[in-house]
């Protein structure tokens, strides 16, 4: 059954959408730049297509440049769900793990700060559209933050693994814990892959860029 699941994951290879799982033994590496709010690095193996595990880390900047945070740590991911359809299909991950935390508030300066890092992310795509939700959060003694990110695309064309897609992208994003208070941070964003890369961009209104790159090999 689960031979069965995995080949219909490989008929689904114009996924448009940032997994923490890419395929079973396989490597997938993440890297994001978020409009001067969040640095993250993600790096995971997955020994079989339902679970990955790996190394992450993390900024997050207050936009007043009042506090920030550094967490870096080991992170497990689980595919809860999947469902192959024709010509869709929809996930839902979840994930935990263990960072250390450093940074500064008003309080001072901190150091080794046992964090536990959860989140989840479901998401539904089709060669012409996709939605994604996704919310992140870390919780320590110290802190308690969440990055909860939606996203809509859309594709002008219909594109195959080996072709260069091309996805029209609207994210939404709220972060908590005072990083950005009271602002829901909207960006329109252009997004390209080809085979095992992808990148993403763009400006929001403030003119904060965003940028996000992934590789799975």
């Amino acid at each position: 059954m689960r031979k069965a699941a995995l080949l219909l994951a490989f008929a689904m290879p114009w996924a448009a959408n940032a997994k923490p799982i890419a395929f079973a033994d396989g490597w997938t590496v993440m890297a994001e730049s978020g409009t001067n709010t969040m640095r993250e690095a993600q790096v995971f193996y997955a020994p079989t297509y339902w679970w990955s595990g790996g190394l992450s880390a993390t900024k997050l900047i207050a936009d007043d440049k009042s506090m920030e945070r550094e967490m870096a740590g080991v992170q497990v991911n689980y595919l809860v769900k999947r469902w192959n359809l024709p010509a869709a299909q929809g996930n839902v991950f979840a994930w935990g793990g263990l960072a250390s935390a450093r940074g500064f508030d008003a309080e001072g300066t901190f150091s080794g700060v046992a964090t536990a890092r959860y989140g989840a992310q479901a998401d539904y795509e089709t060669r012409r559209i996709y939605a994604s939700a996704k919310t992140d959060w870390s919780q320590s003694s110290r802190f308690t933050h969440g990055v909860t990110t939606v996203q809509l695309g859309v594709a002008p064309f219909e594109h195959d693994y080996e072709d260069l897609a091309v996805w029209f992208v609207l994210q939404a994003r709220r972060y908590t814990g005072g990083i950005l208070p009271g602002e829901t941070e909207v960006v329109p964003m252009l997004r390209l892959f080809k085979g095992n890369f992808w990148i993403e961009g763009g400006v929001d209104r403030n003119r904060r860029a965003q940028v996000m790159v992934m590789m799975n090999f």
